[in-house]
């Protein structure tokens, strides 16, 4: 064989690789799906070390999630692992992204650990999304129990952490009815929220996915806490 043929030959890893990649799906919000490789060892160690890093574990998760989620705003900013992002940025619902199992459903929860500041945190956790009984990744269809509201973090706090984290429900459908409902004009129930024991109370399964960004005050957080101020429910 001449070594041009040789050259013209692909390699048995990239074999490899590409069956990977047509054998892995990402359910997207839209329904549709795309391909991806499989979730590596060193992506699962790189989740726990910036999880870890911005003490994200232990201030609000115990253990890692299994992958980054991929979160991207209207805006066109994207969540990468604890990157700094401006509340007007990020003011609008965002699509968020994860491997799911087609026929799974999912619990999606946003939460902001560091109210009022990162160094006293006596309002921690406020609730900023809750969505439960999503299929595979369409988030639209979901039972949405907290309606989403932006990063508000008060002028002077400092930098806040958001955090997105995603739970598989290992008993499919859950019946929500009894959870509180909060429209993006309320304050209610947001405040010293407890994630993990809704977790516990309503027997979500593993941690597949999360991501957090950080905030600190610009001139869109005033407009946000009248916005939350105008309702009661």
């Amino acid at each position: 064989m001449t070594r041009a043929k040789q050259m013209r030959l692909p390699s048995v890893a990239v074999l490899v690789w590409l069956c990977l990649v047509t054998d892995s799906n990402v359910w997207t919000a839209s329904g549709s799906d795309v391909t991806t490789p499989a979730t590596s060892t060193n992506m699962t160690n790189d989740v726990q070390q910036v999880f870890t890093q911005h003490e994200v574990i232990p201030d609000v998760i115990d253990v890692a999630p299994k992958e980054f989620a991929k979160i991207s705003y209207p805006s066109g900013v994207s969540v990468e692992g604890g990157n700094e992002l401006r509340p007007t940025q990020v003011k609008d619902q965002p699509r968020v992204e994860w491997t799911a199992k087609p026929d799974a459903y999912y619990t999606l929860f946003m939460v902001d650990p560091d109210a009022p500041n990162r160094k006293e945190p006596k309002f921690r956790e406020i609730g900023h999304w809750l969505v439960g009984n999503i299929p595979g990744t369409k988030v639209e269809d979901g039972d949405h129990m907290y309606a989403f509201a932006g990063s508000g973090p008060p002028n002077g706090s400092g930098l806040h952490r958001y955090v997105f984290l995603v739970y598989e429900q290992p008993a499919g459908k859950i019946d929500y009815s009894q959870a509180p409902r909060v429209s993006n004009r309320s304050r209610n129930h947001r405040v010293n929220y407890n994630h993990r024991a809704f977790v516990k109370q309503y027997g979500l399964g593993e941690l597949v996915a999360g991501n957090f960004y950080q905030a600190q005050y610009d001139d869109y957080v005033p407009t946000l806490h009248a916005q939350l101020s105008s309702g009661t429910e």
